[in-house]
Formats: C-alpha cells, structure tokens, sequence
C-alpha cells in the first residue's frame, strides 16, 4: 500500500525560498515519483521527477531554481524551491508510479497515486 504525505507549504514572499517534503511508504523498487503543482483554474503540471535510478527531470519553467531529491532509503522526496516567483503559486502535489520506463515523467496520466497537497503562496 502506497501512502504519500506532502509537508513544508506555506507562504513566501517573492524570491524567497521553500523546501517541500513527501514522505512515502510502500515498496520502492523501479518506484519513480514525482511533484506536480495545479494553480486555480489551470491544469495539473509537472514540476520535477526522479526516477528509480536517482536520475531527474525538471519542467522548463522552474529549471535553475527547483531542485528534486530523495533520501536514502528513498522514504521521503524533496522539491527545493529557490527564487519563488506568483506564478509558482500553486497546491503542490507529490505522485508516485511503479515501471514508468520510458514514459513522460512530468505527465501526470502516468502516475497512479497522489497525496493530499501542500499549498503554496508567493507574494
């Protein structure tokens, strides 16, 4: 059983920085996980993914300012924001996936569970 609880939202004024937790239960082998953000009115987007073997991706939007990692024993992911700008206002979501492959990373039709969000502001 999968289980994932996002922390560390909140509200920052611009250009200021946030580190977003997820922590994560269930197995771990070929896991790929992700954080995705969904501002009002908008669709979900990808933000940053890691795959099973440590490797990550990053939308073009947030390149050079948002950082993704893991801990060790792969239980909690983090997304490291710097330089926040509005447009990074968002309810932030962590998503999980097993056997992603070569599949789009930052889709969000490829990851099958999802936690409760964190929501951030930028003033």
């Amino acid at each position: 059983h999968v289980q994932l609880v996002e922390s560390g939202g909140g509200s920052v004024q611009a250009g200021g920085d946030l580190k977003l937790s997820c922590t994560t239960s269930g197995a771990t082998w070929d896991r790929s996980m992700a954080w995705f953000r969904q501002a009002p009115g908008k669709e979900r987007e990808g933000v940053a993914a890691i795959y099973s073997d440590g490797s990550v991706t990053y939308a073009e939007s947030v390149k050079g300012r948002f950082y993704i990692s893991q801990d060790v024993a792969k239980t909690t992911m983090f997304l490291q924001m710097f330089s926040l700008t509005p447009e990074d206002t968002a309810m932030y979501y962590c998503a999980a996936t097993y056997g992603l492959g070569t599949r789009d990373p930052l889709s969000r039709t490829q990851y099958n569970y999802w936690g409760q969000g964190t929501q951030v502001t930028v003033s």
